[in-house]
């Protein structure tokens, strides 16, 4: 039905910035909501950022320094990274939420690390 694929993450420095991308295919028409979560290690997945037609939501340690955001087609989804942190370091996964059958399902990317670090 849907899956989702991110690209980017790599090495940068602190205060660098970094711009990940999250290209969906398939029925895009079912997705409701699109986010990015991180997990680092030995810490359980958190939501950094989640996004709607309707709003847009983020972790309180990445407000005024993360911006996710949409193309115009609604096939790839961003996430901007400014002024990162070593405890930023972590594998960043997209998920996408679709709605089929009045029931919500998760789609998952495979992650990619992001590594802020001197």
């Amino acid at each position: 039905q849907v899956q989702v694929v991110e690209s980017g993450g790599g090495l940068v420095q602190p205060g660098g910035s970094m711009t990940l991308s999250c290209a969906a295919s398939g029925n895009i028409a079912l997705i409701k909501i699109m986010g990015w979560y991180r997990q680092a290690p030995g810490k359980q997945r958190e939501m950094v950022a989640t996004l709607t037609s309707d709003y847009t939501r983020y972790a309180d340690s990445v407000k005024g320094r993360f911006t996710i955001s949409r193309d115009g087609t609604k096939t790839t989804t961003y996430l901007r990274m400014d002024n990162l942190k070593p405890e930023d370091t972590a594998v960043y996964y997209c998920n996408a939420v679709i709605r089929f059958d009045s029931v919500n399902y998760d789609k998952w990317g495979q992650g990619t690390q992001v590594t802020v670090s001197s």
